[in-house]
């Protein structure tokens, strides 16, 4: 929504000030965010090599058997 109506009206009608959402916006990555980034392109591939049909169990066995460890 931000080309439609821009940075201030949204944070306006959020109650943000549009410093905070610049500060956010320029912090770099958290390590979870960077974990979750390298997880979802490793379940992506694992989930396309195997036709898109593999459920949580599967998936998880899959992933750890490759040497990811998961939760």
């Amino acid at each position: 929504h931000r080309g439609a109506f821009g940075v201030e009206p949204i944070c306006q009608v959020l109650q943000v000030a549009t410093s905070t959402y610049y500060a956010a916006k320029s912090r770099p990555p958290s390590a979870r965010a960077v974990r979750d980034a390298q997880l979802m392109a490793e379940i992506t591939t694992v989930w396309n090599e195997n036709f898109e049909v593999y459920g949580v169990r599967k998936m998880w066995k899959e992933l750890n058997r490759r040497g990811t460890r998961v939760a």
